[in-house]
C-alpha cells in the first residue's frame, strides 16, 4: 500500500494513497485529501491513513467537524460525570468551538490549535475581552481529554492537542490572613448566623461547598469529628448537591474542643428557629441554613463574606475559600506535617499541597537550613 504528497501550484498540499481493492468489484481504490498548509502536515496525515490500514482501524476518517464531534462527546460524557464537572466541560467546549469548531476533526493540526489559543488570550471572551491563561489552559485540557477519547475509540490515530503547547499559567498570589487577622475577623462576625460555618472552615480547612453541604448526620460532636460526604455547589446559579469529587475528598476530619462548642451552640439556635417556624421550616438536616432552614447559596455566602471583610477593614479576600488557604498556611508554618495537612484538606496527593502552598514551603526550607546548621555547629 503506497501513497505520496504533492502541491497544487503555489497552493496547499495534498496526499493520495491506495486503500486496497473494492471487495465487491475488485477495482483499485484511492484516497486523497488536500488543503494542508505544509508538506509535512500532508505527510503526517498520509502516514495516519496508511497506519490505519495496517492496524485495521478503517479507511475512512470521519468527516465530522470539531463542533460536531465535541457536541456528541458532551452528550456521551454527561451521564457518567458530576454536574459541576459537566458544566465546566460545557464552558470549555463552547470556547473551543468558537475558534476551532469549523475545522474538520481529521484536518486539525497542532499549529492551528496553538494559533487558536493565542487568539483566545487576546480576545476570546465576551465582547472581545482577553481570556486568562488559566481559562485557556482549562479549555486546552478539556479538548485534549475529548480527543483522547477519539483516539481510544479509533476516530483519530493521534491527538493533535497533545502535540500543541498550552499557554503558561501564572500561579496566582495566595490570599491569606495572619492568625491575628483571622482572629479579628471571627470576633467581628460572632453575631452572624453563619458564624459557626466561618469557624469550621477556619479551623479545618474545609472547602466552601463541603461546609455548606454538611449534615448533622455527618457530625459526631461527642467524639469530636465529622465526615465529609457531600457538597453543595451551584451550576448556572442553581443549587446542586453532589458527592465529593474524589475518594480523598471523602474524609474524616477531627475537630478541636472550641469548634465543637461553637457547633453545639449553633445547633441549639437552629433547633429554636425550627420550633419557631413550625411547618414553614425546610427540613434538610443541613448544619448551615438560611433562616427558614433552606440551603445557603454558595455565591450569596461569598458576597456576605466580602461585605463583612470590607466593614471590618481587613485585607481583601475573595471568599470563604480563602479561609481554607489561611488554615493550610498557618498549619504548615506551625510545623504540622505536610502529609497531615494534605489529608485534612482532602488533596489527592501531598504533591498538590506542597505545590499549592509553595510560598510556605520556601520559608520552611530556610528554617530547616538554620535548624540543622544550629545542630552541626552547636558547641
Amino acid at each position: 500500500m503506497k501513497g505520496h504528497v504533492y502541491r497544487r501550484g503555489e497552493g496547499s498540499w495534498t496526499f493520495v494513497c491506495d486503500i486496497g481493492r473494492d471487495p465487491s468489484t475488485g477495482k483499485r481504490r484511492q484516497k486523497s485529501r488536500g488543503g494542508f498548509p505544509t508538506k509535512k502536515a500532508a505527510e503526517t496525515a498520509l502516514r495516519d491513513v496508511l497506519h490505519a490500514q495496517d492496524v485495521g482501524h478503517g479507511t475512512q476518517p470521519t468527516s465530522a467537524t470539531v463542533r460536531e464531534y465535541l457536541e456528541q462527546w458532551l452528550v456521551n460524557a454527561e451521564p457518567s460525570i458530576r454536574r459541576t464537572t459537566f458544566a465546566g466541560y460545557r464552558r470549555d467546549v463552547a470556547r473551543v468551538v468558537k475558534v476551532l469548531g469549523h475545522h474538520r476533526l481529521h484536518d486539525l493540526t497542532p499549529l492551528q490549535i496553538e494559533a487558536a489559543w493565542a487568539d483566545m488570550l487576546r480576545h476570546g471572551g465576551e465582547g472581545g475581552r482577553a481570556l486568562s491563561a488559566k481559562t485557556v489552559y482549562n479549555a486546552h485540557s478539556t479538548f485534549r481529554r475529548a480527543l483522547n477519547d477519539a483516539v481510544r475509540v479509533g476516530v483519530l490515530l493521534r491527538n493533535p492537542v497533545s502535540r500543541a503547547r498550552p499557554p503558561t499559567r501564572q500561579k496566582p498570589d495566595m490570599q491569606t490572613w495572619s492568625a491575628s487577622e483571622l482572629g479579628q475577623f471571627l470576633r467581628g462576625v460572632a453575631d452572624d448566623p453563619l458564624f459557626a460555618a466561618y469557624v469550621l472552615v477556619a479551623t479545618t480547612g474545609m472547602r466552601r461547598g463541603e461546609a455548606l453541604g454538611l449534615r448533622w448526620q455527618d457530625l459526631d460532636l461527642d467524639a469530636c469529628f465529622l465526615r465529609i460526604r457531600q457538597t453543595l455547589t451551584a451550576v448556572d446559579y442553581q443549587l446542586v448537591f453532589d458527592t465529593t469529587k474524589t475518594n480523598k475528598s471523602r474524609r474524616r476530619v477531627s475537630l478541636d474542643a472550641s469548634t465543637v462548642e461553637v457547633l453545639r451552640a449553633h445547633r441549639e439556635r437552629q433547633e429554636a428557629a425550627r420550633a419557631l417556624m413550625g411547618e414553614a421550616w425546610h427540613s434538610s438536616d443541613l448544619v448551615f441554613t438560611r433562616a427558614d432552614g433552606s440551603p445557603v447559596h454558595p455565591d450569596r455566602w461569598t458576597r456576605e463574606f466580602q461585605s463583612r471583610v470590607k466593614r471590618l477593614g481587613l485585607p481583601t479576600l475573595k471568599g470563604p475559600h480563602a479561609l481554607r488557604h489561611t488554615w493550610a498556611t498557618l498549619a504548615l508554618e506551625g510545623g504540622i506535617h505536610p502529609k497531615v495537612v494534605s489529608e485534612r484538606l482532602g488533596h489527592s496527593t501531598i504533591a498538590i499541597t506542597l505545590d499549592t502552598y509553595s510560598h510556605v514551603v520556601e520559608g520552611m526550607d530556610a528554617a530547616a537550613a538554620t535548624a540543622i546548621a544550629d545542630q552541626i555547629f552547636a558547641e
